[in-house]
């Protein structure tokens, strides 16, 4: 991992983002306050309106003043149109044809900048390739931001520092520049497959923290789900040919922290509701948002599987989601597991 280039007197960029939610305002924010030309797209017009006009998103990001210089539209044409960078953060599992219909609005040249995390239902490829393949743009345009990103914090400019990765060095380096300022911190990476898996799957470690500690299961039990699950993590990265210091960094083990840590994260949060015994639907409705894990733990053990992985702490959150495990019995499976050496 390397730091930021230090200079990069280019000018400021003509940005968009795709996705008025928490994360995608919150990082117009970011880009706004690094001295970017934002356009905001999203599907709502009453969002979008606030946005422009009262510079709020009370829908997604409540009590938090936006830079007046961001505008919204439901227009996408017209959002995109002469834009150089193109931040996307819409859920990851309707990305696919979200992004096909803006295809022919795509704006030449431009960079896609990836802040979903998860992996694809039905073709199990990571966000930087739904992009490339929905756009019909080469993998290297796109970049990916990933970190310790909670957006409540970030909106709030509490400092904070994440990870720009992606292979054109050149549009790394640009994107690293655009979202550069005071409260925020890039350091640059060129492991696009380790960054991605380690954003998609600390979504599942963080339910399956949330359903141990909805259970009432104190910090032993915590500290266990997450170092075996940054074990669980690290193994199918390496499996899939990503360097393995990227575990160990912001977007591996800082990322991870963050998720399994906060109560501002929905995946932690639902599976605390689990734990405490509601159901799915119930869950999903009082975690009050899309906790992405949800769906990508399936995504995710289906591409273990294909390479030979094993993920026991995923195949527990798989099991009580889908496949009707008892929560009760999520410990007991994990803890009844064969004994080996730690490191495996």
């Amino acid at each position: 991992m390397t730091e930021q280039p230090g200079a990069a007197a280019q000018g400021p960029l003509r940005a968009a983002v795709l996705g008025t939610g928490a994360w995608g305002t919150t990082f117009a924010m970011v880009l706004a306050d690094a001295g970017c030309d934002v356009a905001m797209w999203g599907r709502s017009p009453e969002v979008c309106d606030q946005i422009t006009t009262a510079h709020r998103n009370s829908r997604n990001l409540a009590g938090i003043e936006l830079p007046a210089t961001i505008s919204a539209s439901t227009d996408a044409a017209a959002v995109l149109e002469g834009r150089e960078l193109v931040a996307i953060a819409v859920p990851s599992q309707s990305a696919r044809t979200t992004l096909a219909g803006l295809r022919d609005a795509w704006p030449a040249g431009a960079t896609a900048v990836s802040l979903m995390k998860g992996v694809e239902l039905g073709t199990d490829e990571r966000m930087s390739q739904v992009i490339a393949e929905s756009l019909g743009i080469p993998e290297d345009h796109v970049v990916v931001v990933s970190g310790p990103n909670l957006a409540r914090e970030i909106a709030e400019h509490q400092p904070t520092a994440t990870v720009v990765a992606g292979t054109d060095p050149e549009r790394v380096a640009r994107v690293a520049v655009a979202c550069s300022n005071p409260y925020f911190r890039p350091y640059t990476n060129t492991d696009v497959v380790g960054v991605e898996l380690c954003g998609a799957v600390k979504n599942v470690i963080a339910i399956a923290v949330g359903i141990a500690q909805g259970r009432g299961f104190g910090l032993n039990t915590t500290a266990t789900i997450i170092t075996r699950g940054l074990v669980e993590i690290t193994r199918l990265g390496r499996a899939l040919g990503a360097e393995a210091e990227t575990f160990g960094g912001l977007a591996g083990l800082g990322d991870l922290m963050a998720t399994c840590a906060s109560p501002l994260s929905r995946n932690h949060t639902l599976g605390r509701h689990i734990g405490q015994g509601l159901d799915l639907r119930e869950a999903t409705a009082a975690t009050g948002g899309t906790a992405e894990g949800v769906k990508s733990a399936t995504s995710v053990l289906e591409l273990a599987a294909r390479h030979g992985v094993e993920m026991p702490i995923t195949a527990a959150v798989v099991g009580v989601l889908h496949e009707g495990l008892p929560v009760a019995d999520m410990a007991t499976m994990l803890l009844a597991r064969p004994k080996k050496a730690e490191r495996t």
